[in-house]
């Protein structure tokens, strides 16, 4: 396969027939091998719903697909790919892609945008001199298609998506899409028992029989606070992954091409595909959470695959250094917005809530 050049991706943005989307899959295995246990994330579901509290699905066949990281926590931590550098590390070459918005919540805590969760449409921008500027964005967006002043303000929601849910109801689709999922997989409980340092009753710090009401108890105030022992039987034990564990990565080339700015279309087009590719193909932290800690499995080579529409699929060479080249290069020709801090403001935030709401406090 020849390497992709400046050229062929700029047609991926410019060209209203060209491929649909962009796609990896690439198989991860945990750092303790095959067959190793690993810890999905944990969900609150409903008391009514049976078993571990992983999102696992059974397929028609028996088998047991576990979701390992959602769409939404894969761009989560794509996002701060992007962010400024803390004092004394190494400058981030990314960071100059994007401007770097800093809400000062007080003066010795600031916040980046790259760092909330609903980006140009959390409510910290809501709360924050940011409002007026964010608005008039999502409204040039809804209004006339313009996604200009959001590409200058906030272009990683153009990547990541947005809905402005509570404001305009504008709606930026997902250009990248991400989610890691564990196949044929079996779930496993685990026991363990806390036992406190001394003997608290002996030392009349309560009673023998206060002791003995709370021990066994994961709800007595006494347990609760390390204080008597508390065994812990059959709770969630993580999952055996019998099958493999993929990364599948889609770049939504369809939506892209639908982003327009009056005289600099093409740019921003560029200018977000860029950001796209380099989201999708920078490494990923290994540490999902403890207890999973995967890898991509050496020589397996996730490949991307470009798709026409009509369906055929090519195999393109696509990698970190080819899309941060490619987004330099776009960056330059669009512009990058102006870096900002904005503060954090109480009164903003206060008027924002619903009117339920402070009726309730008022009474």
């Amino acid at each position: 396969m020849e390497p992709l050049t400046d050229s062929a991706i700029d047609a991926w943005a410019d060209d209203l027939r060209g491929p649909v989307a962009l796609h990896l899959r690439e198989k991860l295995v945990p750092v303790e091998g095959d067959e190793a246990v690993v810890f999905p994330p944990t969900y609150a579901f409903s008391e009514r719903r049976e078993g571990p509290p992983y999102a696992i699905n059974q397929l028609s066949d028996g088998k047991k697909v576990v979701q390992m990281d959602s769409v939404g926590s894969q761009a989560n931590r794509m996002e701060p790919l992007f962010l400024r550098s803390k004092p004394g590390m190494p400058p981030n070459p990314l960071a100059d892609l994007v401007p770097q918005i800093d809400f000062a919540i007080e003066p010795e805590l600031e916040i980046s945008l790259l760092d909330v969760g609903h980006r140009l449409g959390d409510a910290l921008v809501r709360s924050s001199t940011l409002k007026e500027d964010a608005e008039s964005a999502f409204a040039a967006f809804l209004t006339n298609g313009d996604a200009g002043p959001i590409a200058k303000l906030a272009p990683t929601s153009l990547v990541f998506g947005a809905w402005d849910s509570r404001g305009e109801g504008a709606k930026l689709p997902r250009l990248v899409q991400s989610v890691i999922r564990a196949w044929d997989v079996d779930p496993l409980t685990r026991s363990a028992q806390y036992s406190p340092a001394i003997n608290y009753a002996k030392f009349a710090v309560f009673s023998d029989e206060e002791k003995e009401k709370a021990e066994g108890n994961p709800k007595s105030p006494l347990a609760q606070r390390g204080f008597v022992e508390v065994p812990a039987v059959d709770t969630h034990g993580g999952v055996v992954v019998r099958g493999s564990i993929y990364r599948d990565v889609t770049v939504n080339l369809v939506a892209l091409r639908q982003l327009g700015s009056p005289n600099s279309g093409m740019e921003l087009r560029r200018y977000v595909l860029g950001l796209a590719l380099v989201a999708a193909t920078e490494p990923q932290e290994a540490f999902l959470r403890q207890g999973c800690l995967i890898t991509p499995e050496p020589g397996a080579g996730g490949t991307w695959t470009l798709i026409q529409r009509n369906g055929l699929r090519e195999a393109v060479v696509l990698d970190a250094d080819v899309a941060l080249r490619f987004a330099r290069r776009a960056a330059a020709a669009y512009g990058v917005g102006q870096d900002r801090k904005v503060a954090f403001s109480r009164d903003r935030a206060k008027a924002d809530l619903p009117k339920k709401d402070l009726k309730a406090k008022k009474s």
